[in-house]
């Protein structure tokens, strides 16, 4: 086995101008359902650029300045859009199959950018600083010690911070990354074949009409 052979294999896929550009695209592929992930990771990048900016100015900055409200509104949003379109965007691939064609890993993929997701954005909460944000950090502090999670100190400001700013944005980032790098080497998964196109495959075969007892005339 030549790992290097196989390497090459996979990162020239991987990096083929054919796999990030392609020039034509299945039919089913063009509706609106199979645009949520482009859209999930549209706000992911509005995410992060709004974060980078609000980490450099600072708290005091986008707390008092017009345009640091306006920046951390920015942030808002764009956290209820990426939840919003990954949701549906998780709804859409589960009903249309998409573990099919050797897809698993890249449906397990998405499922646990989710689950990332998740703390990702109840960190950010806890550094609003008032008093919900502060109520909730107390109840999550008792919840977490109560699962032996107490290296978890949600009433840590800086260990938040840093969890919110740059390890969990860092982990989601990269398995982002990787889950759309497999959807464009797999491809998208197509729909659910219809009856009649298993039919045409093979795959089911095709209703015997029901035979019509001959009545002889004069009856």
């Amino acid at each position: 086995m030549n790992l290097t052979l196989i390497l090459r294999q996979k990162m020239g896929k991987l990096f083929s101008i054919d796999t990030w550009l392609p020039t034509e695209l299945p039919e089913y592929a063009t509706g609106f359902m199979y645009t949520l992930g482009s859209l999930t990771a549209s706000s992911f990048v509005m995410l992060l650029i709004s974060g980078i900016v609000m980490a450099a100015n600072g708290p005091q900055w986008w707390t008092i300045s017009h345009l640091g409200f306006f920046v951390r509104g920015v942030h808002f949003w764009s956290v209820q859009a990426f939840f919003f379109f990954m949701v549906m965007h998780l709804l859409r691939v589960f009903f249309s199959g998409a573990w099919r064609g050797g897809r698993e890993r890249t449906w397990l993929l998405g499922t646990l950018a989710l689950l990332i997701a998740i703390p990702t954005a109840f960190t950010g909460y806890l550094m609003r600083g008032d008093f919900y944000s502060q109520w909730n950090a107390v109840q999550a502090k008792d919840g977490l010690n109560a699962l032996g999670l107490a290296w978890f100190n949600t009433l840590n400001a800086g260990q938040m911070y840093g969890l919110h700013v740059i390890v969990f944005p860092f982990v989601l980032g990269y398995i982002i990354a990787v889950h759309i790098a497999m959807v464009r080497i797999k491809g998208v998964v197509p729909p659910y074949p219809t009856h009649e196109e298993l039919i045409a495959d093979g795959a089911i075969k095709a209703p015997t009409p029901k035979e019509v007892p001959h009545v002889p005339s004069g009856h």
